[in-house]
């Protein structure tokens, strides 16, 4: 197996790093879209985010790597062999790195079923297909804008759904397909239809690094590995090992992260202010600060997790007017954002104030003896 090049060697590139980790603790966001020019590592941080995270516990025996821990989330076949009483053997291996090429076909990604044996022997046969060997994964595909547009279509709705379900005459088989997708691609190379743009959840746009220190460090850093990548890799394991087991913290306190009425007003002021059309992008920004919140070890998220989100979920969904880049407006966002909390804060005293105003003399002389009884 070639080496891979430490996640955490990656010079520079943080906002790219983020929304990686954040989609890794919690895939359910729904996917990050790269775009970038060409030698800006983008498949390099893909194929190192596999390798980064913790092992994880499988079905010894089941293509699908179903999780024995949830029973909610078990292949057909899993799910009939404990329906008939038998335990499923347990096994711990790595996470998975699919690289999904761009000539893909449809029943190549999801999958078959075998009719002609479903019909003469009565047995229900199902050939996986990418899907299944990404679930619980990292599925990757490099030039996406260049994947046939219903096969992106398929990969999103799956990552979006968490499941794998293929019908032929009458016959069908569901799977678990709960993996990090990452799609990257060169705009110089044309881009993905709007409504396709819109369905990932994050979009990360990387240039190359003009720091001349940062650019040794990438010249260092890129001959250290060529030269010995196992000595390399062991130098940068203890920050591997260590963002690793932030990654499974965080995994394990997401269903506690609480979010307040306030912060949900904060995001839906945001959008509309934004001018972004639909919703996606509110739920996608709600998702991605629960997670944020999660990583650096927090169960509430605050205005801070709220603005990375924003950063992550907007850029492809931002209005551009002629000659304007996406960058150009995010640059006033944490402007705009502590100016609508301030406003959500203010609105909310005043409907404190309202209703304390509408308070009777007597009920304040009663309110007044009840705290301070002495008096």
């Amino acid at each position: 197996m070639p080496a891979i090049f430490p996640f955490t060697a990656i010079v520079g590139q943080n906002r790219m790093k983020r929304a990686l980790v954040l989609n890794a603790v919690n895939p359910q966001i729904g996917g990050v879209l790269i775009r970038g020019e060409r030698g800006t590592a983008k498949s390099t941080a893909a194929r190192a985010l596999a390798a980064l995270l913790p092992k994880i516990r499988v079905v010894a025996d089941c293509e699908f790597s179903c999780n024995p821990d949830r029973a909610d989330r078990l292949c057909d076949n899993c799910r009939e062999r404990v329906e008939r009483g038998e335990a499923l053997p347990v096994s711990e291996r790595r996470t998975k790195f699919v690289n999904l090429p761009v000539s893909a076909t449809e029943d190549r990604v999801v999958g078959t079923l075998d009719i002609e044996r479903a019909i003469k022997l009565g047995e229900r046969h199902f050939e996986s297909g990418v899907l299944a060997s990404a679930n619980r994964g990292v599925l990757y595909v490099d030039e996406v804008n260049l994947l046939d547009d219903h096969v992106v279509d398929l990969l999103l709705d799956s990552a979006a759904m968490g499941v794998n379900v293929v019908e032929r005459e009458g016959i069908s088989f569901s799977h678990p397909a709960r993996f990090v997708f990452v799609g990257s691609m060169n705009p110089e190379e044309g881009d993905l239809r709007p409504q396709l743009l819109d369905r990932f959840a994050l979009c990360v746009d990387i240039h190359s690094i003009n720091s001349p220190q940062e650019r040794v460090k990438i010249l260092e850093h890129t001959l250290a590995f060529e030269r010995d990548a196992e000595k390399f890799s062991e130098m940068w394991r203890p920050e591997e090992e260590s963002l690793s087991r932030i990654i499974a913290h965080a995994r394990q306190i997401l269903p506690e992260v609480t979010y307040s009425p306030h912060d949900l007003q904060v995001i839906a002021e945001l959008m509309s202010d934004m001018e972004v059309d639909g919703h996606r992008g509110d739920i996608v920004i709600l998702k991605t600060a629960i997670t944020n919140a999660a990583f650096e070890g927090r169960t509430a998220i605050n205005t801070h997790d709220i603005l990375i989100a924003a950063e992550l979920a907007l850029p492809h969904r931002l209005k551009r007017k002629p000659f304007q880049e996406t960058e150009v407006a995010l640059e006033t966002l944490a402007d705009r954002l502590e100016k609508i909390e301030s406003d959500v804060s203010e609105q909310a005293q005043a409907q404190v104030m309202a209703g304390q105003s509408a308070t009777t003399p007597q009920e304040k002389k009663t309110n007044l003896t009840t705290k301070n009884p002495k008096r």
